[in-house]
Order: C-alpha cells, then structure tokens, then sequence
C-alpha cells in the first residue's frame, strides 16, 4: 500500500432546514465492515494525534465537527488531507502510517475502524515501520 491508496470517499448528505445527517453503512459507504467505532475530541491545541499504522485495520477517518489534517506515509511517499466537512471520509488502508494534526478548536475526530482493538495490529515507533515497509 502507498499513500496514494488512501481516498476521500464522500458519504450521503440528507440536507433539511432542520440540519443535516449524513448515514455510513458497513461495505457500503465504507470499503470494509465496521467493527469499531470511537472518536477523539477536546485536544489541546498544538497536540497530534495518531501517528502509527495498523498491519490488519482499515479505517475511515471524519471531521465530525471542526477540522484538521492528516499525514500520511508509506515509508517513501508523504501526503496531506486537510478534513474540515463532516460527509467526507478519509480511508486510511493497514501499511499506512497515519498522523493526526493542526486541531481547530472544537473538532472531533471520528474514526471507523474494521477491527475491534488488537495492540497487536499497531506499528507504532516509526523505526519499526520502515522495517515493516521494507519486509
């Protein structure tokens, strides 16, 4: 996987004057089965997120309010995604390592994930993704 596997993927809006809503089904809207679902919010500002890769997971990653950007890396390419619109997704495949940053204020990171949570399925020092990558 690179970088360049990684893809917006624009989810359904049901606009109405009383608000939005915006529905995600497993294999449906996303390319995986939704097995885990969690988000991060009230981050101090200056504070990253994420950075590590997952061996197994996918994930979708969505500004649910608010926005900031992703950095993404293969091991040889770097790539941005700025998130700021809560019916976009980005889906972040295993063999990326992903981070999270630039918070604005009152932004909450939503994440479906594809599998429950395994520590196992993390890469988490960088050194030992770029062994991971070069395997």
């Amino acid at each position: 996987m690179n970088v360049f596997d990684c893809s917006i993927i624009e989810l359904p809006k049901f606009e109405d004057a009383a608000g939005n809503l915006t529905p995600v089904y497993s294999n449906i809207h996303v390319p995986f089965n939704i097995k885990r679902v969690f988000y991060s919010y009230d981050i101090p500002g200056g504070e990253a997120r994420g950075a590590h890769a997952h061996k197994k997971c996918h994930q979708l990653l969505i500004a649910a309010s608010g926005s900031f950007e992703v950095i993404l890396d293969d091991g040889v390419n770097k790539r941005t995604i700025l998130l700021n619109r809560p019916f976009y997704g980005l889906h972040i495949p295993p063999g990326i390592w992903a981070a999270e940053q630039g918070f604005s204020s009152g932004s909450i990171c939503l994440v479906l994930a594809s599998d429950i949570f395994d520590e196992n399925d993390y890469i988490r020092n960088y050194r030992d993704f770029q062994k991971y990558k070069n395997k």
